[in-house]
């Protein structure tokens, strides 16, 4: 027997093929195509592509980009004639049409945009020529009116009050400003607004009708011009709960009168008459006698001779106050003003000391805050609003200045009215912001700085926000109407401030 019979054996039967099923089809295989047959379907398939979008070919695209021109489809059209009717509106607002050197968040990349990203939440600046249209007339480029097409409001489609307008401008271009100067002139306004209002219908209830009212123009204002402040806030909601608790059969006279009454009490029990409690309690607490003063300075500065030193920020008008009525009662103090830019509030500030009577006042920018430190004996700070939790929410540079002044154990009490208290806890300064008016970029064809300098002034992105947050362990005291209390007791004043508007 051989030895190949074995392997023979041992092989596996070839396995057949299975018949296919009756009744299937089989396309037949695609002959394989070269390279160039490929392209030139690519080609074919994009062709048919761009046509049903209506677009030129891709080799008409390639051939005008390679003559240096762009292809001129329908959007391209369209598109071209709305950068010409934007450059257009620009020049003859007086501003640039070029994206960089608008206020807005560029689209493309980059490092400027990254750092921008953190606030790209927050709404740009805008000129007020892009919100007003200026002339004869000022009218506002909504159209004079403000729609809601989900609401019920009776008096939608309805133009606005002229002194509704006004007002939003004044606000927009930064002619007002303040929480309490803000909140003044918004009441002011509504009861002009009242008192020229004529219902149609005598007989129906009038309360959802002055509702519309005021909710029509405190949503131009917010919406249009600026963000309302925490004070303007918190008076709407007053207002609102004062209009709901009348009685629906009250006559329209009737209605308009009390009204008016409240929002005249509100201004001037909750801002007026605050402000000069306020002002009382400061110059009795904070700035004493001579005799009983000596003491208490050696313990707060290093001034232990000589009168106190006041160091306020920018402009407060309650802290402006507080220094002009110390100043009538011919006491013996001097005052620090440190100011910052754009806004550099502090020069009205110091205009207002002077003309009161404060001789020895002195005038600083932030940066140099660290060198008179050491000759201040107490920090005093106006705020746009206090926090639930004791925080400070007042102009960009509060914080910088409470920080350094705790850094030295001087003490910083913030001067605010109750009315400015918010229910809001605010743990950082970008969450909720507002957007100023960016400062100019510096020349970038100086000759004396180099091409580093130049390329980092070019990459700059100017950037201008108008509060920050003061921590409430920066914070020694809080002179309010009710007296001053420690930032830990905001909570109580709230809840007690809340338990008397609802009795």
């Amino acid at each position: 027997m051989s030895t190949e019979e074995p392997a023979t054996a041992a092989a596996p039967a070839k396995k057949e093929k299975k018949a296919p099923p009756p009744g299937l089809v089989i396309p037949p295989k695609k002959p394989k195509l070269t390279k160039a047959e490929r392209r030139a379907l690519q080609e074919q398939q994009r062709a048919t592509k761009a046509a049903a979008a209506g677009k030129p070919p891709p080799s008409q695209q390639q051939q005008q980009q390679q003559q240096g021109g762009k292809p001129k489809t329908e959007s391209g059209e369209v598109k071209k004639q709305t950068e010409t009717s934007s450059a257009s509106k620009a020049a003859a607002d007086g501003t640039s049409g070029d994206k960089t050197n608008s206020h807005e968040t560029p689209e493309g990349g980059g490092e400027g945009n990254a750092r921008l990203a953190m606030v790209s939440h927050l709404n740009p600046y805008r000129p007020v020529q892009e919100l007003f249209e200026l002339g004869p007339t000022l009218r506002s480029k909504t159209g004079g009116n403000i729609s809601s097409p989900a609401s019920n409001n009776p008096l939608e489609n309805t133009n606005l009050h002229p002194a509704v307008v006004q007002l939003g401008y004044r606000y927009a271009s930064g002619e007002i400003r303040g929480g309490n100067a803000r909140c003044r002139h918004m009441l002011s306004c509504w009861q002009q607004i009242l008192k020229d209002y004529q219902p149609a219908d005598l007989s129906a209830d009038l309360r959802p009708i002055v509702d519309g009212l005021l909710k029509t123009s405190f949503q131009f204002w917010t919406e249009h011009c600026r963000p309302h402040s925490v004070s303007m806030g918190n008076a709407y909601t007053m207002i609102k709960t004062a209009t709901g608790a009348l009685d629906r059969t009250t006559q329209w006279q009737e209605l308009r009168e009390e009204l008016v009454e409240t929002m005249q009490a509100y201004t001037r029990e909750r801002i007026d008459f605050a402000g000069q409690a306020i002002a009382d309690l400061a110059c009795t607490k904070l700035l004493p006698d001579e005799k009983s003063s000596t003491s208490s300075r050696r313990k707060n500065s290093t001034n232990a001779t000589g009168p106190p030193t006041i160091l306020v920020y920018g402009y407060s008008e309650v802290v402006s106050l507080v220094l002009r009525q110390a100043a009538a009662q011919h006491k013996q103090f001097s005052v620090i003003c440190v100011d910052s830019r754009p806004l550099l509030e502090g020069r009205r500030m110091l205009e207002e000391l002077r003309q009161a009577g404060v001789k020895d006042c002195t005038y600083i920018l932030l940066n140099a805050l660290t060198y008179i430190l050491p000759s201040v004996t107490t920090v005093l700070v106006g705020a746009s609003a206090l926090m639930s939790d004791g925080a400070v929410w007042n102009r960009v540079g509060t914080a910088n200045v409470a920080l350094l002044a705790s850094a030295h154990n001087i003490p910083v009490l913030v001067c605010a009215e109750s009315y400015k208290i918010s229910n809001r806890v605010q743990l950082e300064a970008l969450t909720h912001n507002e957007m100023g008016v960016p400062p100019a970029n510096p020349q970038e064809d100086s000759e004396d700085d180099d091409d580093n300098n130049k390329k980092s002034i070019k990459n700059l992105t100017p950037l201008n926000l108008l509060y920050d947050l003061t921590p409430a362990s920066f914070v020694s005291g809080i002179v309010t109407e009710l007296g001053i209390v420690p930032p830990t007791s905001v909570a109580v004043l709230l809840r007690e401030l809340n338990s008397q508007q609802q009795a």
